[in-house]
């Protein structure tokens, strides 16, 4: 983990804060100092391109013999008037009698007509000076120049404030970024102390939510929704482990007193045919009931397998017709279908002929009359119906009716575990269709699987 990673995120943030202001301050900072000494130095060279105007309007006003009145003493600006050759005609009292100009700077200036120069230092000013060398008449060079003292210590001025000010606007601003931090993640704090006392036990706690209607409030509300799901979800994860443990007690009871009953004391040969029957029933019924646990939580899991295939929807009728002909003939009831030729599903036609079988047995079981499958085509889908005419579904079970290990209170004692129809659902979801069940106007209950129809085979 990174050095980063392990800071808090308010720290983060102001350190964040602070890197990015002192980017800005140093900018600013920068500027300013350019700023002002490209100002300065634009003074200086106004200044000296009037001065050297100045002297030169009075070497032509006083002549080559006369110039000694124009060198006036300036403790920081001066001139001086240089021959071709280096020769000084006049200068400022204060400089020394040397040319302020080489001799190829002076032909330079004579070439050019004006040149710009900075020196470290003149003899007999203090400093670094800047010069300003003209050539008004081809016989003289007039050299004006001035202390640049008054410009360095300006801009030294404003590097010590900048350098005092920049730290301590950078150090307040700081501590202010990391207070807003520390304000504005209070709420996420109070949050995560709500989170880590959130557990199965105490239901219905949620994180506090702040005031404020920003991204943390909404973060908040997206995390309370996510618990209540949770909350949800393993309420049906309790109710599905409890049913199934009930479920699963009642055949492994009976399975047990069979076996028993049949190892206590001398028994016929019959007694123990009925018993060792009955056992295989219960086996029989425990290892569909498991079968059916697995179903759901395949699909619970996103993993029930599918082998999609065009399938004519009369094939498949027919088929789970077949499979409970002598059941349907036994009870006295008989069974149907109704499907066009020409209707094709895609689907698992294994997993179609689970979920309606599903469907006749809930029929066979709990219904009365005959027994029709019909299939119906939609608009790019078609209806697979399994209808009886018994008394239907009670109003007040219809609403629960896909739910695992739902029945209606008349159904409890017929045997079952409630399963049909929520495999039936989730088979048909799986295809990408739906179940729905209802009452019949005359009587009966009609049940049915939606599925996307196929191109015929």
């Amino acid at each position: 983990m990174t050095v980063s990673g392990r800071l808090p995120i308010r720290l983060r943030l102001a350190l964040a804060f602070a890197l990015a202001l002192a980017v800005v301050l140093a900018a600013l900072g920068s500027f300013l100092y350019l700023r002002l000494g490209s100002s300065l130095d634009e003074t200086i060279d106004d200044g000296l391109e009037a001065r050297a105007d100045d002297v030169a309007a009075a070497v032509a006003r006083r002549g080559a013999t006369a110039f000694g009145t124009v060198g006036v003493a300036e403790p920081e600006r001066f001139f001086q008037i240089l021959e071709p050759g280096g020769e000084i005609v006049d200068q400022t009292r204060f400089l020394r009698a040397e040319p302020l100009l080489s001799s190829d700077e002076r032909g330079r200036v004579l070439r050019e007509g004006r040149l710009r120069l900075e020196r470290g230092g003149v003899a007999g000013v203090e400093g670094r000076v800047r010069l300003l060398a003209t050539a008004p008449e081809e016989q003289l060079v007039i050299v004006v120049g001035q202390s640049l003292d008054d410009r360095d210590e300006a801009l030294a001025d404003l590097l010590g404030d900048l350098l005092l000010i920049g730290p301590a606007a950078l150090l307040l601003a700081s501590l202010l970024g990391y207070g807003v931090a520390t304000a504005a993640l209070r709420p996420v704090d109070a949050m995560r102390a709500e989170a880590a006392a959130v557990s199965a036990a105490e239901p219905g706690r949620r994180l506090p939510l702040p005031r404020s209607r920003d991204e943390i409030s909404r973060l908040g509300t997206t995390l309370n929704e996510m618990l209540g799901r949770l909350e949800r979800a393993l309420e049906r994860e309790r109710r599905f482990v409890a049913d199934a443990s009930h479920e699963l007690r009642t055949p492994l009871a009976l399975l047990k007193t069979e076996l028993e009953l049949a190892l206590r004391g001398p028994r016929s040969e019959a007694e123990l045919v009925e018993a060792l029957r009955s056992a295989a029933g219960e086996t029989d019924r425990l290892a569909q009931l498991v079968e059916d646990l697995l179903v759901l939580a395949r699909s619970d899991e996103g993993r029930l397998p599918l082998r999609r295939a065009p399938v004519p929807a009369r094939d498949v009728l027919a088929a789970v017709t077949e499979r409970f002909r002598r059941r349907a003939e036994a009870a006295g009831r008989a069974i149907a279908v109704e499907a066009p030729g020409e209707l094709v599903v895609a689907a698992d036609a294994v997993r179609l002929e689970q979920a309606l079988g599903n469907l006749v047995e809930n029929a066979l079981r709990h219904g009365r009359g005959s027994i029709r499958l019909v299939a119906r085509e939609l608009e790019g889908g078609v209806e697979l119906h399994v209808l009886d005419d018994g008394d239907g579904f009670p109003p007040a079970f219809l609403g629960r009716a896909f739910e695992r290990f739902s029945r209606a209170e008349e159904a409890r004692t017929e045997g079952g575990a409630g399963l049909g129809l929520a495999i039936a659902q989730v088979i048909a979801e799986a295809h990408g269709g739906s179940a729905h069940a209802s009452g019949r106007s005359g009587g009966g209950a009609d049940v049915w699987l939606t599925l996307p129809r196929a191109a015929p085979a």
